[in-house]
């Protein structure tokens, strides 16, 4: 029986197709976010877990759908439906905090990954991975904000004994000869951030209008006749 688009068919067909999609999303979603919470290194950013966290209920969600869209299971697609709308709820509003967050804030989620930041290890795996000494300040007197040694850096040891700052082991110098020798993390780390946090928030915006799309044509299909079924039957 052919139908025009816009009939049963082609709305199994387009539903079934749209959860595939969301299946490839839900994957781009959590290795985009899982990139960039790893590129940030000291960070913890509770708003880039988040996204991980709906790429992976996107992806449960969206093989119950392939299900109800299959079958045409109505308590399936109900719930799919619901749970769908939610998921796009707390997707846009995840993805808006990422682009939203200003540098001041940017700093503050740094500092606090970097205090709360167990032993030395971590801190030390930063200043090799971005060559630098100190998260905001060489030698920073607030709790939690101590550094591990950085004599052992490239930008400690490019230096000659005597030019050497007292971080690196040498005697002391002036403030614009201690940032010549090793940056801050913070002046290297805060552009890594702030690409993370666009390339996470935008993937994340952009389709959460998909996941909308999705509601949409879920209670459109809901509501239409299975022509192969019983003609008196409204499933």
């Amino acid at each position: 029986m052919a139908l025009a688009c816009g009939g049963f068919s082609c709305s199994k067909n387009a539903l079934t197709a749209l959860n595939m999609l969301y299946i490839l999303v839900a994957f781009l979603l959590i290795g985009v976010a899982g990139y960039s919470k790893a590129s940030s290194i000291i960070t913890s950013l509770a708003i880039i877990s988040g996204i991980i966290a709906c790429g992976v209920f996107l992806l449960l969600l969206a093989i119950v759908g392939l299900i109800g869209a299959i079958k045409h299971h109505q308590v399936l697609l109900f719930f799919y439906m619901v749970i769908l709308f939610l998921l796009f709820l707390m997707q846009f509003a995840i993805a808006c905090a990422c682009l939203a967050i200003n540098s001041d804030q940017k700093k503050q989620l740094a500092m606090q990954g970097w205090s709360r930041s167990k032993g030395d290890n971590l801190k030390a795996k930063t200043q090799s991975y971005f060559n630098c000494c100190g998260l905001v300040k060489h030698d920073d007197p607030m709790p939690g904000m101590d550094r591990p040694p950085c004599d052992q850096l490239p930008c400690c040891m490019d230096l000659l004994e005597a030019e050497r700052p007292h971080y690196c082991g040498g005697k002391n110098m002036s403030h614009q000869e201690l940032e010549e020798a090793c940056p801050v993390c913070w002046e290297l780390l805060e552009p890594k951030m702030t690409s993370a946090l666009k390339a996470t928030g935008g993937v994340g915006l952009f389709f959460s209008f998909s996941e909308f799309i999705g509601v949409w044509l879920t209670v459109r299909y809901r509501n239409q006749k299975d022509p192969r079924a019983n003609p008196s039957a409204f499933l």
